[in-house]
């Protein structure tokens, strides 16, 4: 049974049964403490703890899924994947516990021809928590298991919660037992391979609070609406059903591993770690073409550090079947014909994901040769020390800068004859995994902060009133001062404000929030910032400037008119400059991220290298003639699917809902989805000026732009410095650029001159430095102050020509000197000296010390600095006293 197919008999057995099927939502999750959609009750979170009224009573998905946290056993269990489809069905105060049990029993063991997935009833297994005798009593009844085929675990296993205060429950695992020659007897229990689970069913049923850890919390109450989420792993079915070994030799995944197989030379099941390589890059190929599917770049934080990770390791894992060339191009179009069919974004956009996964490509293969030049230069320095072992810092600093997996530092190093100190390296992830941990805590405490919302919400939506008004009238539904909602708010205070109807733009699209008041009967609040903390809510941090605010009072949401005029101009013009880039460099070039406040505007966009100036200038050209044209402004409401046969463009990331605002510049020149604020005809904008373009990563570019008077201002400073560059250099302002490079090349052969006598100058100190040299301890000794001088260069520069001339007598050489204000102070050791024990490096850190800094270096040169220049003599005096000693 192919996966697509899987899929429709999922969506087909619960839509029957009265479930709203609802598409899959992206992998970049809207959840502020996740960085992808993890599991597939995520997009279903703020239904299922009521934070949000659910839009329908019972729903269905097969939703994408990414989860990182297991990557290491990627390709080394049958069942760990990175990207993976959850296939769920929910209640949302609906039916419980007894029909959500009926339900799985029904469509896993009926027939392949009545329309169920034809598990035989003999293979399956239960888990329970260990308390739960109602769900023990239904299975009983429902599908007849015998009690030692329903087995009871404890709250690590079979006990759901979000690790914070609110809903929780017991849960029900469903397992498929594939045979004694899978492993030992013994059911779920025994958490062995043989017993693979298939589905999970929580039943969401209590209050919790206290939450020491997973296992450890206090029960408040029942919940008064019991909610069912349950998940159904496809891949852990596809693999099953499809009579293979584990996910990776699924319909959609295998052909990536014989791609990879094919382009090695290496047969699969022909040797154990090939076969662990082989599942590692079908996997990560398939999830870094859905991540890069749903708008997700690599780069190097983020979600885009994921997807680079995971693209490198791949790369890694043909670099050990042997092949060093590149080998995207064609993995990642096996890729994309296995994925098509369930999901056929990726075909219609391959040109833009291909172009993403061959410039990283062929940037890492690039770092690779980098990166191995400073292992080179560690293997050579380890073996000069006679030490067996890379430090673990070269190994962390490979892993964490360059991108090289441990594994193939390990190689390398071994194909040295070499180790690497891995309890080093281990501490040094350690740090790193705890920093990120904390991190990750802080975050998920912003969840916990969202629950103060979900009574407003329950409300209803927040109107939003601006796009036709600038002032609306409303009432005051709630108030909010350090996360706790308050009857009422004074002068001074800062706190957040819900209200039923505004006029005021949230924060959201790209576009900054608007600027404005929200005044009443005896009050006035200047509104600091406006957010949409859960979807549908809208909320105003606002200043109290007079008065007090309470809760039920009558007040009007004023937009700052100049403001909102400016923020409107700024955002269209965003959608200019995409369509200005698109005529010019073509489709690719994919807008992937936007901010625009009054008066600027910045837009990121798919693209691996820097554009030209004249590719700058004709862009900005384009724009400014659509300025000039006034194209009309229009804005209509559409489903999603009538939008988008209309050729409109979605941002990456961004969640639509089944209506969609569309708004078009030239008609259908520049039709994107948005919901921002804009202006009526494009002449309105003003004029745009291009100020910078820049890269933000390898596959993406950041262009950016004045708007309005802000443009207009700028270009009149650039032209009062051109008015005074005329009037300085006496020269017409076409000949400036002429004029002025004459003068930058008569400056660069001055200072070569300047640069000539000041080192012949320097030259001729060094016979008195010489015939200054005097016996201490068991050397001969030049220490001196030479003052100032331009630079460390020069003062190095004394020093080894000093020691030079000293000859081969045991000799060292101390000088300083005063350097942008700045002490300096560099000490050089010849062979004979060195011989004796004396070395440059110690006595320039106790010279450093003196001058309150710090300093060292080599045996034979060593410098140091510090920030008392008046310390100078007695830094010297310290060497001096070393040498003596």
């Amino acid at each position: 049974m192919q996966t697509a197919e899987i899929q429709r008999r999922w969506l087909s057995f619960f839509g029957d049964r009265g479930h709203t099927v609802v598409p899959s939502a992206s992998l970049v999750s809207d959840d502020p403490t996740l960085l992808f959609t993890v599991a597939g009750m995520v997009p279903f979170i703020p239904y299922l703890t009521d934070l949000v009224p659910a839009p329908y009573p019972r729903a269905t998905s097969v939703q994408k899924c990414i989860r990182t946290n297991d990557i290491e056993e990627v390709g080394k269990t049958p069942r760990h994947g990175t990207f993976f489809q959850m296939n769920g069905n929910f209640s949302f105060g609906d039916y419980f516990k007894e029909q959500a049990i009926a339900y799985a029993w029904e469509l896993l063991t009926s027939s392949e021809a009545d329309g169920g997935l034809g598990f035989q009833e003999k293979d399956l297994w239960v888990t329970v928590y260990k308390d739960d005798d109602e769900a023990v009593r239904f299975w009983k009844q429902t599908a007849g298991l015998p009690d030692e085929r329903i087995q009871r675990l404890g709250e690590d296993s079979n006990y759901w919660s979000t690790g914070q205060p609110g809903p929780a429950g017991p849960c029900s695992e469903i397992f498929f037992d594939r045979g004694p020659q899978y492993g030992a007897d013994g059911g779920p229990a025994t958490d062995d391979d043989r017993y693979v689970e298939i589905w999970n069913l929580v039943f969401m049923q209590y209050l919790i609070d206290d939450v020491r850890s997973k296992t450890d919390f206090r029960i408040v109450s029942e919940l008064p609406k019991k909610n069912i989420d349950t998940g159904m792993g496809m891949e852990r079915v596809a693999f099953l059903k499809q009579g293979v070994e584990n996910m990776y030799e699924i319909d959609q995944v295998r052909p990536v591993l014989d791609m990879a197989s094919e382009l090695s030379g290496r047969r699969y099941g022909a040797d154990h770690d090939d076969d662990v390589r082989m599942r590692v890059i079908a996997d990560h190929i398939r999830s870094s073409l859905m991540l890069m599917s749903d708008g997700v770049a690599p780069s190097n934080e983020g979600r885009g550090y994921i997807l680079r990770r995971l693209l490198r390791r791949s790369i890694r894992a043909m670099r050990l079947l042997g092949v060093d060339a590149p080998t995207f191009d064609a993995l990642f179009a096996a890729s994309r014909d296995a994925m098509k069919a369930q999901y056929p974004e990726v075909g219609h956009d391959y040109d833009r994901i291909s172009r993403l996964a061959l410039g990283e490509e062929e940037t890492f293969l690039r770092t690779l040769a980098s990166g191995t030049t400073i292992l080179d230069t560690a293997v050579e320095k380890t073996k000069s020390t006679g030490s067996a072992q890379i430090p673990g810092d070269v190994a962390f600093q490979l892993h964490d800068t360059f991108g090289f997996p441990i594994e193939l530092t390990l190689e390398m190093a071994e194909e040295a004859g070499l180790s690497v100190d891995r309890d080093a390296f281990g501490r040094l992830m350690s740090e790193q995994r705890a920093r990120a941990k904390a991190d990750a805590k802080s975050k998920k405490s912003a969840r916990a902060g969202l629950s103060v919302y979900g009574d407003f919400r329950a409300k209803g939506e927040t109107v939003f009133t601006g796009y036709e008004l600038l002032e609306t009238e409303t009432t005051v539904l709630g108030l909010i001062v350090d996360g706790h909602p308050v009857q009422s708010a004074g002068p001074g205070q800062i706190a957040e404000v819900i209200v039923a109807e505004t006029a005021l733009y949230p924060e959201s699209g790209g576009q900054d929030a608007d600027q404005g008041r929200i005044v009443g009967n005896g009050f006035d609040l200047e509104v600091l910032d406006v957010q949409r903390p859960v979807k549908g809510l809208v909320s105003h941090t606002v200043q109290v400037t007079t008065g007090e605010v309470a809760v039920g009072d009558s007040a009007t949401t004023v937009v700052d008119p100049l403001y909102r005029h400016s923020a409107a101009q700024a955002h269209s013009a965003t959608h200019v400059i995409h369509a200005a880039l698109r005529q010019v460099l073509g489709p690719q070039a994919h807008q992937s991220g936007s901010y625009n406040k009054a008066g600027y505007m910045r837009l990121d966009f798919g693209w691996n290298q820097a554009l030209s100036p004249a590719t700058r200038t004709e862009i900005e050209d384009i724009a400014n003639r659509a300025v000039r044209d006034n194209l009309e402004v229009t804005t209509r409401i559409l489903s999603l699917d009538e939008a988008k046969a209309q050729g409109a463009m979605a941002l990456f990331g961004e969640k639509y809902g089944d209506r969609v605002r569309m708004v078009d510049i030239g008609g259908p020149w520049s039709r994107e989805l948005c919901a921002g604020t804009h202006v009526g005809r494009s002449s309105e904008i003003g004029l745009i000026n291009v100020i910078g373009e820049s890269s933000v990563g390898s596959t993406n570019r950041r262009i950016e732009s004045l708007v309005g008077l802000d443009a207009f201002a700028d270009l009149a400073a650039e032209r009062a410095i051109v008015s005074q560059l005329t009037s300085t250099l006496k020269t017409p302002r076409e000949q400036l650029p002429d004029r002025i490079a004459e003068l930058v090349a008569n400056l660069k052969a001055a200072e070569r001159r300047i640069a000539q006598y000041e080192a012949s100058a320097l030259a001729t100190r060094v016979p008195a430095l010489v015939q200054s040299a005097h016996t201490l301890g068991s050397v001969r000794a030049v220490i001196e102050d030479l003052g100032r001088l331009n630079s460390a260069d020069d003062l190095r520069g004394l020093v080894t020509s000093v020691r030079e001339r000293l000859g081969a007598e045991a000799a060292v050489v101390a000088l300083a000197a005063t350097v942008n204000d700045k002490p300096a102070v560099i000490v050089a050791t010849n062979d004979a000296a060195r011989s004796t024990g004396v070395k440059a490096g110690p006595l320039a850190k106790g010279a450093a010390a003196v001058l309150g800094g710090g300093g060292g270096g080599r045996d034979d040169l060593a410098q140091g600095g510090g920030s008392d220049a008046s310390a100078i003599g007695a830094a010297l005096e310290s060497v001096a006293s070393q040498l003596r000693g």
